[in-house]
């Protein structure tokens, strides 16, 4: 055999051998999908095995595909674009719906990858992001369909024991993080905190931008000490470390709160060959975030810095955009050289949502930025140098109206007195460190040191990595780009999927019970399965947390008067009564944790 002959048998035997692996690894998460795993392929190959992440080889290829399998389903069976031209409220039902399949994928990919943990390990989410209306939109239209505070994905035993633990963080402020922490770790209890977003840039998936939707699960080594649910906004200023670090050398402690002044000096001692012109500077845009960041974008344009706009294409990947998507520009920052050899520094400020201001921050290691935070509250009323004295306040004081007053520079009515007492007050329960004058992402964590592994999942082009969405290459055959990030390694991958059924016979595999039955699939004449009690508890958790109440042990109550019509509509809330009353009635054994209100 020549020597070119034995070289391609050898790269065949590899390749066959890499998808045997994979396969090996994610055989429950492909086996759930019904998927066939046609190829792998190593775009950044990882320089360890396993990306050198603490969860080890076998499980880390299996949170890789979780987050391929959701992007694939999410962009198959979610109905890409076709939310384009709908009003207010059609449009945000037709996101929820979206969120809804890549909530479910995601969840079901989890169940079916956590049997395989240690026996005493668990994966609990402590961020979601779809708690609470984005900005704009009206309290009314609820949260999104999310994997929200408290989750929990273990075998059995260990979700038994955690569970009640749990519930009882949420419900009794006598408990507490630490009571709570104390009695996790008498028993021996791992836990993987996890961040996650099922669905970033929900809007532009619904009406059919051509950028930016994408899967983000980060997966920590000790839970968040975050103790309820939470979803707030969180200012921040993401620069490279090389300007922190100069602003200390110069005896400057950078901080959110720095004047920008303050900022740019510290970049031209660590880069004094980029010019003004060519630091950039991303922030979020529109006209709804301009009571808050019209200041913050004057004191950068005094400055001379470019503030990036909409449209402005970012070298080696694609036009960005600003109405959304925080989490993505964080992986661009840094210095980069331009065709000529000129050097350009990029940065991003502002705020984020607080699950991808913690997610971006938490990349800091793996792209040597630094995250400076500050919680800020969710009503968009002060411009952000004065926002940001809010959160420390003492909501229960009586100077609380004064004291504000004071902050914002001048007086406010009632009403949004009331709003912002109740946003210090959300973000206290929920253990956020809003006392603090400069927050880092250390203080969210008990331990302080901690390892993470953040994947994405590519569904659509990502702008700042160039990385491609879901591209159909044969008969029910696509590819999937999935990124995996820790402190050793930056591994892109591909993977090239097969459907095993038709698309339609898919369409049921990835979408809910529920939307399922409400489609027209006859819940009455279809086999149940005892695992149907777990799903259905799953969907209600993930379509509409904010209507479930906790009763006893492991008991939830279903309080239909707390769904809004941009939830769900009423002809659907009718239907999905009936189903439960049905599951309910015929197989009272396996749904006695169910009841149901008003």
């Amino acid at each position: 055999m020549s020597r070119a002959g034995d070289y391609t048998q050898r790269m065949d035997a590899t390749r066959r051998n890499r998808i045997a692996q994979w396969v090996f690894d994610t055989r429950p998460i492909l086996e759930r999908f019904h998927l066939w795993l046609e190829d792998v392929e190593d775009l950044a190959p990882p320089r360890q095995p396993g990306g050198g992440s603490f969860v080890g080889p076998a499980l880390y290829r299996a949170f890789l595909m979780s987050a391929a399998v959701t992007a694939l389903g999410t962009r198959l069976f979610g109905r890409y674009g076709e939310g384009r031209g709908l009003d207010g409220l059609g449009l945000d039902r037709f996101k929820k719906d979206a969120d809804a399949v890549s909530a479910y994928t995601l969840s079901e990919a989890l169940w079916h990858l956590t049997r395989s943990l240690p026996e005493n390990h668990a994966v609990m989410v402590c961020l979601g992001e779809g708690l609470m209306p984005k900005v704009g939109e009206a309290p009314d239209m609820g949260s999104n369909p999310l994997l929200g505070f408290g989750r929990v994905y273990a075998r059995p035993q260990v979700a038994k024991f955690l569970d009640p633990r749990v519930h009882r963080l949420i419900n009794d402020p006598t408990y507490g993080w630490e009571g709570f922490w104390q009695e996790v770790q008498r028993a021996g209890v791992t836990i993987w905190g996890a961040a996650i977003d099922t669905l970033e840039n929900t809007s532009r998936f619904a009406k059919g931008d051509p950028g930016g939707p994408m899967t983000i699960l980060h997966l920590y080594d000790q839970p968040l000490t975050v103790t309820a649910p939470y979803e707030g906004y969180i200012g921040n200023l993401v620069l490279p470390r090389t300007v922190v670090e100069q602003a200390e050398r110069d005896s400057v402690l950078l901080s959110y709160r720095s004047p920008r002044r303050l900022v740019w000096d510290a970049i031209r001692r660590a880069h004094p060959d980029v010019a003004a012109e060519r630091v950039h500077v991303w922030t979020l845009g529109g006209p709804s975030r301009q009571a808050r960041l019209e200041p913050l974008w004057e004191e950068w344009r005094r400055l001379g810095v470019h503030l990036v706009e909409d449209g402005w294409e970012i070298p080696g990947g694609g036009p960005v955009f600003l109405g959304s998507g925080t989490y993505a520009p964080v992986a661009r920052v840094g210095t980069f050289a331009d065709g000529d050899g000129r050097r350009h520094l990029f940065l991003c400020d502002g705020y984020a949502a607080s699950a991808e201001a913690i997610q971006g921050a938490s990349l800091d290691p793996v792209f040597e930025t630094r995250s400076l935070l500050c919680p800020l509250s969710s009503t968009f009323q002060l411009p952000w140098h004065r926002e940001r004295r809010v959160m420390r306040l003492d909501p229960d004081a009586e100077s609380f109206p004064a004291d504000l007053a004071a902050a914002a520079g001048e007086e406010l009515d009632g009403g949004l007195v009331e709003r912002y007492r109740a946003s210090i007050r959300d973000a206290r329960a929920a253990g956020i460190p809003v006392a603090r004058p400069d927050v880092r992402i250390d203080d969210f964590f008990p331990r302080k040191t901690w390892r993470v592994l953040a994947v994405s999942g590519f569904m659509l082009p990502d702008p700042y990595s160039g990385a491609a969405g879901v591209e159909e290459v044969g008969d029910r055959t696509y590819r999937v780009v999935a990124r995996a990030a820790t402190r050793q390694n930056l591994h892109l991958v591909r993977l090239t999927l097969r459907l095993r059924e038709t698309v339609e016979q898919s369409r049921l595999v990835f979408s809910p019970l529920l939307d399922r039955f409400y489609a027209g699939q006859d819940y009455r004449t279809r086999p149940v399965r005892v695992s149907d009690s777990g799903r259905l508890r799953n969907e209600l958790q993930t379509l509409c947390s904010e209507a479930l109440e906790h009763v006893g042990a492991d008991g939830l109550r279903v309080r239909f008067e707390r769904i809004g019509d941009g939830v769900m509509s009423a002809d659907k809330k009718a239907f999905v009564r009936r189903v439960l009353e049905w599951y309910k009635e015929n197989h009272p054994t396996w749904f006695r944790w169910l009841e149901l209100g008003e």
